[in-house]
């Protein structure tokens, strides 16, 4: 199956399967849906430039791949997986729109200086940030989260978060925006991530805080909160047993694919939502607790 093929998992379920950290979107089965073959752009996001963090696969992929086709410019910031990302590329790039690549681990605040001040350099503005790098690895027990894992979890989905926005708002002029991603576990717990929804609890609350701080500069702030999404991370880090059970708890009995959650984030992103900000939207399927 590729990524053109329409898949929807109540027709289909999703094999048991684990890959090693961090998965490939490559070597999921089924592949993800995340290239929007059935989106239809309307210029939303026209001559605009955005940065997006970890969007060599899954959710991150989908909405850079939207905003090219909304119109903006795309420069996107991934760890590990060049495979990946260059595949990102490709696609942003083959729907006419500029796509730079930035390799960086965004734990370290002088990388995500760097690649605020790449994408500056490139294309001359910046005018919409989307935080959605994210760790995650799953424990029954708190016990066994080690401070590693502890630190890696918050560095990497909130305090990076924190570290981008600081790069990015001095570029930033009124109508501008931040789109975070956040998660429904952040509100609703998960007992086997435990360090993963406190961060994403964390980034509701920063979405919120920020969106106050900002609202007179004229900047929005917002947050997509997904539900269970068929991305990299699933197969990289769950137990077998909860891949393959994966997302049917919720009131469509599915999970999500990437590319139905990127049109929250252009909403989020364009004028389109020029009356929202310290909004948490969720994108869950119905998983309401």
């Amino acid at each position: 199956m590729t990524e053109t093929d329409e898949f929807r998992p109540e027709s289909s379920e999703i094999p048991g399967q684990q890959l090693p950290y961090p998965a490939k979107q490559s070597d999921m089965d089924p592949a993800p849906d995340s290239d929007l073959s059935n989106y239809k752009p309307a210029g939303k996001l026209t001559d605009k430039v955005a940065l997006i963090t970890g969007a060599d696969s899954g959710i991150g992929r989908a909405v850079a791949i939207a905003f090219a086709m909304e119109g903006a410019k795309i420069a996107f910031v991934y760890n590990e997986n060049t495979d990946d990302a260059n595949e990102t590329q490709r696609i942003v790039e083959s729907k006419g729109q500029p796509c730079l690549v930035i390799q960086a681990d965004v734990r370290q605040k002088a990388n995500c200086e760097d690649a605020v001040r790449q994408t500056v350099e490139k294309y001359g503005k910046l005018n919409i940030l989307v935080n959605n790098a994210a760790f995650q690895a799953t424990h029954d027990k708190i016990e066994d989260i080690t401070e590693e894992q502890l630190r890696r979890t918050f560095d990497t989905n909130i305090i990076a978060y924190f570290f981008m926005a600081q790069a990015a708002l001095p570029h930033f002029e009124k109508g501008d925006a931040i789109v975070n991603t956040g998660s429904i576990v952040g509100i609703t717990g998960n007992p086997i991530l435990v360090d993963y929804t406190a961060t994403k609890g964390a980034i509701h609350s920063f979405t919120k805080s920020l969106a106050i701080q900002l609202g007179k500069r004229g900047i929005r702030v917002n947050c997509v909160a997904p539900g269970p999404v068929w991305t990299p991370n699933i197969p990289g880090t769950m137990p077998e047993d909860e891949v393959k059970n994966f997302g049917h708890e919720v009131a469509l009995a599915r999970p999500g694919q990437p590319e139905e959650l990127a049109p929250a984030y252009v909403l989020l992103a364009s004028s389109e939502g020029s009356f929202m900000t310290g909004s948490i939207v969720e994108v869950t399927g119905g998983k309401l607790g």
